[in-house]
C-alpha cells in the first residue's frame, strides 16, 4: 500500500460528495489506513458548508475513531493571481490541514504567466499547507519554478488520484514528478475521495509511482510516523492538544 493516510477527501458536507465522516473513517480502517483528512470544500466556494462547520470540527468530532486518527481541514480555493485563497487566516489557523487549489468555478484561469505568478505567490502563503491538484492542463504554468519556490516555503505537492485520468493530466503530473524527484521536493499522494469505497485509493498515483522510480521517502504520507513528524514539526503537536 503506497499511502498510510489519504489527506485529502470530501463528506456530503461538500454537496457533490456522497459519503458521511464515519463512512469514509470506516472504509478507512478496512483499507489499512492510519489517518484520514476531512478537507471539504471552504464556505466561499459553490458547494462550501458554512463556516461552522470548520469551526464545529475539533469540537463534535474525536481526534481518533475506528482505530483512524483524523486530520481536521479545508480544501480552499484559489481567488486571484496573487495566490490569495478564499478562507481567511484565522479560520485556517483553527484547523491542521489547507490544501490551496485552482478551481474554474473560482477563478478563470489566466495567461501562463499570470498563472506562473499565481503558484508563485500561493508558495508565500503562510496558511496553505498543500497544493492542490495542480496538473490540470486548463491552468498551464512554470512547473519548475513553482516547484522549487513550494520546495522553500515547505509547500507539499499534491500528487491527486482524481485528476490523474484527465485528459492530458497524467503527462502533467509525470513531469511534475520528475522535477519534484530531481530537487527533492515533499508530495503527497491523495485520493480526493469523494465517496468513501475510494478512500485510500490511490491505484493510478501508484502505476506513476512506479513508473518513474519515484523515492517513497518523498511521499510524506507513505509512513504514518514520517507524516505525523512533519506535521507535529509544522503546526506542534496536534495529537496532544
Amino acid at each position: 500500500m503506497l499511502i498510510a493516510a489519504d489527506l485529502h477527501t470530501h463528506t456530503v458536507a461538500s454537496t457533490h460528495a456522497y459519503s458521511t465522516v464515519k463512512e469514509m473513517a470506516d472504509f478507512a480502517a478496512t483499507r489499512g489506513l492510519k489517518g484520514l483528512g476531512i478537507t471539504d470544500h471552504t464556505p466561499a466556494s459553490t458547494d462550501g458548508p458554512h463556516v461552522w462547520h470548520f469551526h464545529n470540527l475539533h469540537k463534535a468530532l474525536p481526534r481518533e475513531y475506528n482505530g483512524i486518527t483524523f486530520i481536521f481541514g479545508a480544501e480552499s480555493s484559489i481567488i486571484d493571481y496573487e495566490g490569495n485563497i478564499d478562507f481567511p487566516h484565522d479560520e485556517c489557523a483553527m484547523l491542521d490541514w489547507i490544501i490551496a487549489s485552482f478551481h474554474k468555478s473560482e477563478l478563470k484561469a489566466g495567461t501562463f504567466e499570470q498563472n506562473t505568478a499565481m503558484y508563485l505567490g500561493l508558495a508565500e502563503n503562510p496558511d496553505v499547507d498543500v497544493i492542490g491538484h495542480c496538473a490540470t492542463t486548463i491552468c498551464p504554468f512554470d512547473y519548475e519554478k513553482c516547484l522549487k519556490k513550494f520546495k522553500e516555503y515547505d509547500k507539499l505537492v499534491e500528487i491527486n488520484e482524481s485528476s490523474v485520468l484527465w485528459k492530458g493530466t497524467r503527462n502533467n503530473y509525470i513531469e511534475i514528478m520528475n522535477i519534484c524527484k530531481k530537487y527533492e521536493i515533499p508530495v503527497v499522494v491523495n485520493s480526493d475521495a469523494h465517496f468513501c469505497g475510494i478512500v485510500g485509493v490511490v491505484k493510478e498515483c501508484e502505476k506513476l509511482v512506479e513508473e518513474l522510480d519515484f523515492p517513497k521517502k518523498l511521499i510524506v504520507n507513505s509512513d504514518w510516523d514520517m507524516f505525523k513528524e512533519y506535521i507535529c514539526l509544522k503546526k506542534g503537536d496536534i495529537f496532544n492538544i
